[in-house]
């Protein structure tokens, strides 16, 4: 038995496309395919129906998957808490997180969590939305803390696990205030000429949410850049390079000091929910406090 092994499978039994999953686990899908049927060998019986599309649970797999799942999380909690034993020490709180979210949010949350949990101690994985949810599925961390929307559809089973919304921002189009100022750009004039556009790679969280808030309206907008990262594009923005949509913690600071405007008024924004998701039943004391305090 290989933990891989468990992992390819409930991540195949989440997105149910050996192509997909694959992408996920990192791995060719040749590779997948041969540990998902050394699972399956081992374990005596097929657990995938490959003849349908999108591919299904057996109903072996249906009464395996939950026991995969436990048996993920049980083995990396175990290893965590032998080698806090170990050195002698709490173990650390894993956190995965989206870039921006580490960067603007949680860094400063978790200084103030720090005078109020004794021997805090925290690891903060920072990726892409969907390898945080991975990790999260995976049992490799003990809290997912990611931006939710209405109109974008999750990505993993968030019925899981237990949820709670902690706080909402905006996400509105700037630029550079002197550049703005100086071609005239505005998403509200319907005159204006095209404005270079700094945007999300389309399969990041926030480019969908940039899409779908965009709509079937078609903005003066030259698409020049574009990046997975916030912080990517926000630097590219005060450099005077074009319009961008950016979340407002993000650029809050250079709002106020008049270096970034917005470009668009209230019907270019959207609303972002912060959301917190964990396994209350796998933390430990100093876990559920955490998840109380947040």
């Amino acid at each position: 038995m290989d933990l891989n092994w468990l992992q390819d499978f409930v991540c195949l039994a989440r997105t149910l496309n050996f192509t997909r999953a694959a992408e996920e686990r990192n791995i060719t899908q040749p590779a997948f395919s041969r540990r998902i049927k050394a699972l399956e060998n081992w374990i005596g019986v097929p657990l995938i129906k490959r003849s349908t599309y999108p591919v299904q649970l057996s109903e072996a797999g249906q009464q395996f998957l939950p026991v995969a799942r436990n048996a993920i999380a049980e083995i990396t909690d175990i290893r965590q808490t032998i080698r806090a034993q170990e050195r002698g020490v709490t173990a650390f709180q894993r956190f995965a997180v989206l870039h921006t979210i580490s960067v603007n949010y949680l860094s400063r949350r978790i200084g103030q969590m720090e005078r109020d949990i004794p021997n805090l101690r925290v690891r903060v994985y920072s990726d892409n939305l969907r390898a945080c949810c991975q990790m999260l599925s995976d049992g490799a961390c003990d809290f997912l803390l990611c931006y939710s929307h209405q109109d974008v559809l999750p990505i993993f089973d968030g019925a899981q696990f237990a949820r709670r919304d902690v706080g909402t921002e905006k996400i509105f189009p700037v630029a550079q205030a002197e550049a703005a100022h100086r071609y005239g750009w505005s998403l509200d004039t319907a005159t204006v000429a095209p404005m270079p556009y700094l945007g999300y790679d389309p399969s990041s969280f926030l480019g969908t949410v940039v899409d779908q808030t965009i709509g079937r309206r078609e903005p003066p907008l030259a698409l020049c850049y574009m990046d997975a990262l916030t912080e990517a594009i926000k630097r590219r923005t005060l450099s005077g390079s074009g319009v961008s949509w950016l979340p407002e913690s993000v650029v809050a600071d250079e709002i106020a000091d008049g270096r970034i405007a917005r470009v668009g008024g209230e019907s270019w924004e959207a609303t972002l929910t912060l959301t917190l998701f964990c396994s209350p039943d796998r933390l430990d004391k100093t876990g559920r406090d955490v998840w109380e305090t947040l």
